[in-house]
């Protein structure tokens, strides 16, 4: 298969322009090169500032409450904006540096995942300047059929949930730029690069791409099947595996019998998981250096298994 931004470097659409990107370290290809490195490297257009959202563009800050500051590229010299600092979206002095806006961030599926708010805050930015804006499209993980979850309800929205999408959304990055401009009415001047090759029905493993961290506390595919359902723990005084090797896979308190749990979950005969006992000790957020019995979730056959239902059970 092809990425969008694979096929976008194969085109002329670039040439002659001054290049924005926002991207992280999962904006990279089958060759495993960042999208940064070929921008930068090209020579019919320059790459004039890049982009980063919550985590920071190189995700090296573990806490989802911690703000990065704004940088310089060390080997560029080309000025880092974060979009998660004292701004969420690109000022106007931001886009006067540039004359289009790439946009090349791996999703993961789930509506409360920042980085589809911090495009759409691009987008909100990019009507009111009239920047082109280019969405490269990349694979939803976990797959683009099953559809799970409630409806965010109007008066609750916030950066974990800008827009009325189901928890689990089943579009690709792209579909949800197209589907926040038209259908919310922002009206940014938006091209969308598609990929080719994709089926709805593949999760990320079905493609030969390769799995890079697209935060810090999403390590794996695995984490981002049971995330639309564990994430919800994160709102309570359960740990959600933060601090642990199996975020959001494991889940559990101090005060929580892990054998008691899992045979109160698996009680429920949930499709496509088993609950095993654990206990674990996290190293960082809820219940530090502190014992905590839970489970972790064993998805047995994900075309099966909501993980919406799972978290709330």
């Amino acid at each position: 298969m092809l990425l969008g931004s694979e096929r976008l470097l194969a085109s002329n659409r670039l040439k002659g322009l001054n290049v924005g990107i926002l991207a992280n370290p999962a904006s990279v290809g089958r060759d495993y090169r960042h999208i940064v490195d070929r921008l930068a490297g090209a020579t019919d257009f320059k790459l004039a500032a890049i982009f980063g959202p919550q985590h920071g563009f190189n995700s090296d800050l573990q806490d989802n409450m911690i703000e990065t500051p704004h940088a310089t590229d060390p080997k560029r010299g080309i000025p880092i904006f974060s979009l998660y600092s004292e701004t969420r979206e690109p000022t106007r002095e931001m886009f006067d540096l540039i004359d289009v806006f790439v946009i090349d961030l791996q999703d993961v599926g789930a509506r409360i995942y920042t980085f589809i708010y911090t495009m759409a805050n691009c987008l909100l930015a990019a009507a009111k300047t009239g920047t082109p804006v280019i969405v490269c499209d990349r694979p939803n993980p976990i797959g683009g059929v099953q559809i799970e979850g409630p409806m965010l309800e109007p008066g609750y929205e916030s950066f974990v949930g800008q827009f009325p999408i189901p928890m689990r959304h089943g579009m690709t990055v792209a579909e949800l730029a197209k589907f926040f401009n038209e259908h919310f009415g922002i009206g940014a001047p938006l091209e969308i690069v598609t990929m080719e090759g994709w089926s709805r029905a593949d999760y990320f493993d079905d493609t030969d791409l390769p799995w890079i961290m697209p935060s810090p506390n999403m390590p794996t595919l695995d984490t981002a099947i049971v995330y639309p359902g564990t994430v919800l723990f994160e709102g309570t005084m359960v740990s959600e595996g933060r601090g642990t090797t199996r975020p959001f896979e494991l889940i559990g308190a101090p005060y929580l019998d892990a054998e008691a749990l899992a045979i109160r979950m698996n009680a429920h005969e949930l499709d496509g998981v088993y609950f095993r006992p654990a206990v674990f000790e996290p190293t960082f957020q809820k219940h530090a250096k502190t014992p905590c019995g839970g489970c972790q979730l064993h998805v047995t056959e994900r075309e099966t298994f909501a993980p919406v239902i799972a978290g709330a059970a």
